[in-house]
């Protein structure tokens, strides 16, 4: 089986920056695909970053020049630095990881539970 945990949010105000985590532990062979998403109240939950397998990085315009993604794979977690947060980033981000538990296996897309960022003015 394999667990995401996400860490890293909080309140902040305005301006301010804040470093997500998701640590992928189990049983883990490869990572394929990374990202982040977010969900605000009311509405649907949409990419915020995210990392292909082939190493291509997206990001959604509202972020650009404001966030990074970045992986580490000696220890399966995904982080997503943000910075100058505004509060139309209020929301609760999850990762979702591509992994696959053996060299032969289909990949599966796992989600975690989420990790609640609040941006006051």
């Amino acid at each position: 089986q394999v667990q995401l945990v996400e860490s890293g949010g909080g309140l902040v105000q305005a301006g301010g920056s804040l470093r997500l985590s998701c640590a992928a532990t189990g049983s883990i062979f490869s990572i394929d695909a990374v990202g982040w998403y977010r969900q605000a109240p009311g509405k649907e939950r949409g990419l915020v970053a995210g990392i292909s397998s082939g190493g291509n990085i997206k990001y959604v315009d509202s972020v650009k020049g404001r966030s990074t993604i970045t992986r580490n794979n000696a220890n399966n977690t995904v982080y997503l630095q943000m910075n100058s947060l505004k509060p139309e980033d209020t929301a609760t981000y999850y990762c979702n990881l591509i992994i696959r538990d053996s060299k032969w296996a289909s990949a599966m897309s796992y989600w975690g539970k989420g990790t609640l960022v609040t941006v006051s003015s």
